[in-house]
């Protein structure tokens, strides 16, 4: 793939990721306004009472659909934030790491932490959607936080890779030394 192609779907996934963040956001915000729980509130949560104390919260019909739908909805948000991540990251090795070697090597690798973080997202998410309709159980508790865990621990590794990536474009888009001077 062409250096422009990548930094132009890059900057589209990422203002996708960013539009379909700030949808997350507000509907987060209205559920834990009316509630006072939020589907955020359950990546903390360690043990079943934990849940069943957010699912008691939402017992309107409302308010379950709500969360929900906004437990689905973030299955959309997935993709693009891994995405906009690994192409962070490729981006950022065109920038920092032009010559093949092991850094360039472990700037492949970078790329698919978050790609990792998207599946534990997704079981994330379907533990906690399992629970919600079928009872929570300690145990299921217990996965789910530790697949948010290791989400959340991509996530930041994908964050670092976006401002790398930032960077980078910006860098890449400098005239080279001779280029300037001629």
């Amino acid at each position: 793939m062409r250096l422009k192609t990548l930094i132009r779907l890059w900057l589209w996934v990422t203002l996708m990721a960013v539009a379909a963040f700030v949808v997350l956001a507000v509907l987060e915000r209205g559920l834990k306004a009316q509630t006072g729980f939020g589907v955020v509130d359950l990546q903390t949560a360690r043990d079943a009472m934990a849940y069943k104390r957010a699912f008691a919260a939402w017992i309107a019909r409302e308010h379950s659909a709500a969360a929900g739908f906004s437990l689905g909805f973030d299955y959309l948000f997935m993709p693009l934030y891994a995405m906009s991540f690994y192409f962070s990251a490729m981006i950022a090795r065109e920038a920092f790491t032009p010559k093949r070697g092991l850094w360039r090597r472990v700037m492949d690798y970078l790329g698919f932490v978050p790609l990792l973080g998207a599946i534990a997202d997704a079981v994330e998410n379907a533990l906690e959607f399992s629970m919600m309709t079928g009872g929570a159980s300690d145990g299921t508790a217990s996965v789910a936080f530790m697949a948010s865990s290791v989400k959340w621990v991509c996530i930041y590794v994908g964050l670092a890779l976006l401002l790398a990536g930032i960077v980078g474009a910006i860098r890449l888009r400098l005239p080279k030394k001779d280029e300037a001077k001629a």
